[in-house]
């Protein structure tokens, strides 16, 4: 029988050994919460962003006859190293499958992810993602060759599809046929080369991805006229950005960046006039934009850790939101006037938060 010192010395142990294994457990747990939190860190020591993008999809991702990447993701990745590093050359672009891009990201293989992907409630939260506000606002869509017949979802009854495994895409489709009674065998592959051939030999009778997709897809035959996009949208794409989740300091960045290009247009700075603009700006809102004082005061320091001027960088390199657009989409007949990726003053939803 233990006497009451003895029964004292062995409370006060116990206690003291709890009181170890807290904090130690308090200090792995603060070192894993933080370890999200310095990728912004980590891209300026290392001099160089990595992002992870599309390869195989003109307009958005793709590795042009000179093997350099293009697009309109790819110029968002070159407008994140413009705001963080001053350059917008300074990237590594790591082409990522659909089915792959997340496990990527989690696993710190790339610092961003802007690769044509869909912000829903289970990719932000069972995943660890944040995403930053869209910079596309897409739906899913279906196309057809022009000679089957086919003119609405409803007449696809019995048919064969093509599909990307591993994505939204692949949910919807079953969730409008299989929702609508609507009989259909889905015909998945991970990337798009070999969907595309499949579609083409006629092993499948439609070929469903975003709207966006198709368009880029389309213009890439030789005979476009062949090939149909059904009117019916299946869904709703918002297509933006992400970062992983607790890492405040790289997606305050690319937030702002992506808000910042969108102001940009809507203030009517331009690649061309962004250093004109800056050297006298014609009023304040302006002048905070772009990092430098009005009518001489100082300049506004949002905190992002990096250069005060950085939208400066970021536009003369790589442009405002309507010239990356113009450059890149529109060739593909994907026009901004009456859609969702027209300006917020036309009608759209490209809008900005106040830089102030």
């Amino acid at each position: 029988m233990l006497n009451y010192r003895n029964k004292a010395i062995v409370v006060i142990s116990l206690l003291f050994s709890m009181f170890v294994i807290f904090a130690c457990t308090a200090e792995e747990t603060s070192s894993e919460s933080s370890s999200g939190s310095n990728t912004l860190a980590t891209i300026i020591d290392r001099g160089e962003l990595v992002c992870g993008v599309n390869d195989n999809l003109t307009g958005f991702g793709v590795v042009n006859s000179a093997g350099q990447f293009e697009g309109f993701d790819i110029d968002f990745c070159k407008a994140v190293a413009a705001a963080i590093l001053g350059d917008a050359g300074k990237v590594e672009y790591v082409p990522l499958t659909a089915s792959a891009r997340f496990e990527a990201l989690a696993a710190n293989e790339i610092d961003i992810l802007i690769r044509n992907t869909t912000w829903t409630a289970s990719r932000d939260r069972d995943l660890g993602n944040d995403f930053t506000a869209p910079t596309f606002y897409d739906g899913q869509g279906m196309m057809v060759k022009a000679s089957s017949g086919y003119d609405s979802i409803e007449s696809m009854a019995g048919s064969t599809v093509c599909v990307l495994q591993g994505t939204t895409t692949e949910l919807n489709l079953d969730d409008r046929f299989t929702g609508s009674g609507i009989a259909y065998t889905p015909l998945t592959f991970e990337t798009n080369d070999p969907l595309q051939a499949a579609y083409e030999e006629g092993r499948c009778d439609g070929w469903t991805t975003d709207k966006s997709g198709l368009a880029s897809k389309r213009a890439g035959f030789s005979t476009p006229s062949d090939h149909v996009v059904l009117a019916e949208t299946l869904s709703k794409e918002p297509l933006g950005p992400l970062t992983r989740d607790n890492d405040s300091e790289l997606y305050d960045v690319v937030q702002w960046v992506v808000f910042g290009m969108m102001q940009a247009e809507e203030s009517g700075i331009t690649s061309s006039n962004v250093s004109s603009m800056a050297s006298n700006p014609s009023d304040p809102g302006i002048a905070r934009l772009l990092g430098v004082g009005f009518d001489g005061g100082e300049p506004s320091d949002f905190g992002f850790g990096i250069n005060v001027d950085f939208m400066q960088n970021v536009i003369s390199q790589v442009g405002n939101y309507g010239e990356v657009y113009e450059s890149h989409l529109v060739p593909l007949g994907l026009t901004r006037e009456g859609s969702l990726n027209a300006q917020w003053t036309e009608g759209g939803l490209i809008y900005a938060p106040p830089f102030r």
